[in-house]
């Protein structure tokens, strides 16, 4: 079948120069390649090499390179940022679908997404605060006009939700870097009277809302579910048919200021990440700017959230906002915190633009100085759901319930050529590519190891140099591939 890879192709064209600039590095020691090896591990269209092992290619001293040669250069004395973690959403779908699945299954699913060896060593992962349209149906923790949240109780995610976090935090060596976001307000809360359709927080509940947080952390850390950070709305420019609410950049400085900072200060939890935004980068900067320009909303503030649905409008993904995000506001965190595709069909799961897309987001979200990187649901069933309002999207592993298997979209394994081999703590290191059809970033890990990924969108091979301070290997990017070569 024909896939979209084209307009793939020319996104990365015309972004891929964007993203793979250089904010301001710092200079570590010295390094040398001679003596080292690059392990080649490959994923590639057309074949089964899926995150396969490949040979260790050997460095030899090579002088200045040619404008002829294809090279793509390293450079591990000048560091970036570090890395918190890769992950996916751990959703009530993903959770419903889990469940759904027989034991044999379930335990293939948590290796597959939480072993480092035997999987892909997610670290990271996120979470909603009641539900989302990802969810079986609308709920909150607390009964109608209780604004001292006296009923509040989690007790509707105990049946699917918290046990699979619980299963997800032991299988990934039991520590999950886990976020939070609320999708809406419960509905009395709201201008509109529904949790559906938008709609805003009315200013009599903002206290009622912010103490809310409070309360649905505490009742997951009681269940043994430790929360790091939080976001302050999801989407909240997003007028949508499930779950939403509408934020100003103004409204949510004020909010972030005068009520869930205090709030989270108040209750004991100053130490929470809080996230602003958590919605495109199309918006980024503007909505950066809103809260972070105030000292007395900023303060509270870990870093700005964003997503990747920018491209509704007919945008390319648009990195240099976030660029621009990291070089303003330095002393700020950027985290990718949302990315699917939509529209899912079953008979469409092995097309192979899905992990391109991945691909090419993770590399231009890394090289402009994002700290982690949240896919959406980990897991769905073989209808893209369970969704309350069929919204039924791609996941990187499909649940089929009724086959009782799992399907590996390719989505899976390119995520897998970051997640597997850029580990928490890793600093990014200075990348370069001399031809803007091999898309890399580069990271070194804290025992010294430096994963270099490189992606090949066309439907031509590529021989290419992996040169590092004098010192070259020679391999080849397959058309339509993508590589993580790890030196050591």
């Amino acid at each position: 079948m024909k896939h979209p890879l084209l307009s793939l192709a020319l996104l990365a064209g015309l972004y891929g120069g964007g993203a793979n600039a250089q904010t301001t590095p710092k200079t570590s020691a010295a390094y040398s390649a001679a003596g080292k090896t690059a392990r080649v591990y490959a994923t590639v269209a057309g074949t089964t090499q899926r995150l396969a092992a490949g040979e260790a290619l050997a460095f030899a001293p090579a002088g200045q390179p040619l404008e002829t040669q294809v090279c793509v250069f390293v450079d591990p004395t000048h560091t970036f940022q570090t890395m918190l973690g890769i992950g996916g959403a751990l959703t009530d779908a993903a959770a419903e679908t889990y469940a759904k699945l027989p034991k044999p299954v379930q335990q293939e699913f948590l290796r597959a997404y939480y072993s480092p060896t035997a999987g892909i060593g997610y670290t990271l992962a996120r979470t909603s605060i009641h539900s989302s349209d990802f969810s079986s149906g609308s709920y909150t923790y607390v009964a109608d006009k209780d604004e001292a949240l006296k009923t509040f109780s989690v007790q509707h995610d105990e049946q699917f939700r918290i046990p699979f976090i619980k299963q997800a935090m032991a299988a990934a060596g039991g520590k999950l870097t886990l976020y939070a976001s609320p999708w809406s307000p419960p509905a009395w809360m709201k201008t509109t009277g529904t949790m559906l359709k938008g709609g805003k927080l009315l200013p009599q509940y903002r206290q009622a809302w912010a103490d809310y947080y409070v309360k649905f952390i505490k009742a997951y850390e009681q269940h043994g579910i430790p929360v790091w950070g939080l976001s302050v709305q999801n989407e909240p420019m997003a007028t949508q048919k499930w779950e939403s609410c509408i934020f100003t950049g103004e409204e949510e400085r004020d909010f972030i200021k005068g009520y869930l900072g205090p709030t989270l200060a108040k209750g004991g939890m100053g130490g929470k990440k809080l996230i602003a935004w958590d919605h495109n980068r199309d918006l980024v900067y503007q909505r950066a700017s809103a809260v972070l320009d105030d000292p007395a909303a900023a303060k509270y503030v870990w870093g700005i959230g964003y997503h990747w649905y920018e491209t509704w409008t007919g945008s390319g993904m648009l990195f240099d906002n976030v660029r621009r995000v990291h070089e303003t506001y330095p002393d700020k965190n950027l985290l990718f915190t949302e990315g699917c595709l939509e529209n899912f069909d079953l008979a469409k799961v092995d097309r192979w633009d899905l992990g391109e897309k991945y691909g090419m987001s993770m590399i231009g979200d890394f090289n402009a100085g994002t700290v982690g990187w949240t896919d959406w649901n980990v897991l769905l069933d073989e209808t893209g759901g369970p969704n309350h309002v069929g919204n039924f999207c791609y996941a990187p592993i499909i649940g089929d319930t009724k086959a009782g298997k799992l399907i590996y979209t390719s989505a899976y394994y390119y995520i897998g050529h970051f997640s597997k081999f850029i580990r928490p703590g890793a600093k990014r290191i200075a990348t370069a590519s001399n031809r803007d059809a091999l898309q890399t970033t580069a990271f070194r890990n804290p025992d010294g190891s430096v994963a270099v990924v490189v992606m090949n969108q066309t439907d031509k091979p590529l021989d290419y140099q992996l040169w590092i301070r004098g010192q070259a290997a020679n391999t080849t990017a397959a058309a339509h591939s993508i590589m993580t070569l790890v030196v050591k």
